[in-house]
């Protein structure tokens, strides 16, 4: 079963709490809950972490190389200044492997610093704006590239 890691970034783990109106009411154990049901669905083992530290997210990004695990990667605020983070990711993707940032609100529809991602031109592509639903669209994109991969 092809493995996925799902990583989110810095207050993701506040869902429900911060900003509903922007991330919507639903729970960061929702978001665990949901993206594992997805991973099930789709043939992959599905492994949801947040932090709030950027050194833990390079960490796991790095493991993610090492083990040969595809990423799907929330930064939040790291998308938009975290060069650490950036060079991180695109061992992912030079690797060979799969690396889907995501984000639920559309970045280009809020404050203008939000409009820069350092790490989208080293992903394999980005799903934004879909609220929980772009990590689903983000699963089915790693599941549609590794099952053409694999054939």
């Amino acid at each position: 079963m092809t493995r996925v890691l799902v990583l989110n970034g810095p207050n993701l783990g506040r869902l429900g709490v911060r900003e509903p109106e922007v991330y919507g009411s639903a729970s960061y154990a929702d978001l665990v809950e949901a993206a594992r049901t997805w991973g099930d669905e789709l043939g992959l083992a599905v492994e949801v972490r947040q932090t709030d530290d950027e050194s833990e997210l390079v960490g796991w990004l790095h493991e993610a190389v090492d083990a040969g695990v595809h990423v799907v990667l929330n930064p939040a605020a790291f998308t938009h200044y975290s060069y650490a983070l950036r060079d991180a990711a695109a061992q992912v993707t030079t690797a060979g492997l799969q690396l889907v940032e995501v984000h639920l609100s559309n970045p280009y529809a809020r404050e203008a610093f939000r409009h820069v991602s350092v790490i989208g031109p080293v992903a394999t592509g980005t799903v934004a704006g879909f609220g929980f639903e772009s990590y689903a669209l983000a699963l089915r994109a790693v599941a549609a590239r590794t099952s053409a991969n694999s054939h």
